[in-house]
């Protein structure tokens, strides 16, 4: 996991800016950076950590503690610290305060809505791993080492510490699966 190559940090920026802003033009996109709108700064932390990515990857240790410092500073206004190659391709953050592990390891196209952790749990350093297309609730916490398959939605305030697979929905404290 994690990009490799420039066409490769090219597709991931493409694919996640269309996520954040859709199709706007540019004076839409202005209009939201000066009207301090949340959603432009979110986007702006997502690119951060995708060429932070790159270049951790390519081992250019320069110009990954340029955008570092940027994707920090920016983190620490927005509630947000994610360390890079822990989400594939499709991270979708709608709300700030969210914090996960650099162990863990998420598939692609995960949305993540606030308010979460994603860590170890306290007693070892052993962190999730997450499939693709999970839709993490506000408040939810998937904590251990742990492993969630692909197509799992958590509830708001779950607390996922056991691992599902072929789950659909999970929901609860501790979380449970929903029939």
């Amino acid at each position: 996991m994690g990009i490799s190559s420039y066409a490769e940090l090219k597709e991931f920026l493409i694919y996640e800016k269309e996520l954040y802003l859709g199709n706007r033009n540019f004076f839409s996109i202005i209009k939201l950076k000066y009207t301090n709108e949340n959603l432009y700064y979110i986007w702006k932390y997502v690119s951060l950590l995708r060429k932070c990515e790159y270049y951790k990857n390519k081992g250019n240790l320069f110009f990954l503690a340029i955008y570092r410092r940027k994707k920090n500073k920016l983190g620490w206004q927005l509630g947000i610290d994610i360390h890079e190659n822990c989400f594939d391709k499709g991270l979708r953050i709608f709300h700030g305060n969210i914090v996960v592990n650099n162990n863990a390891k998420i598939g692609k196209n995960c949305c993540l809505h606030g308010n979460n952790c994603i860590g170890n749990n306290g007693m070892v350093d052993l962190a999730p791993s997450i499939g693709d297309n999970v839709d993490i609730g506000y408040g939810a916490v998937v904590i251990g080492g742990i492993c969630l398959t692909n197509d799992i939605i958590i509830g708001a305030n779950a607390v996922v510490n056991k691992s599902f697979r072929n789950s659909k929905v999970i929901v609860g404290v501790p979380a449970n699966k929903v029939r």
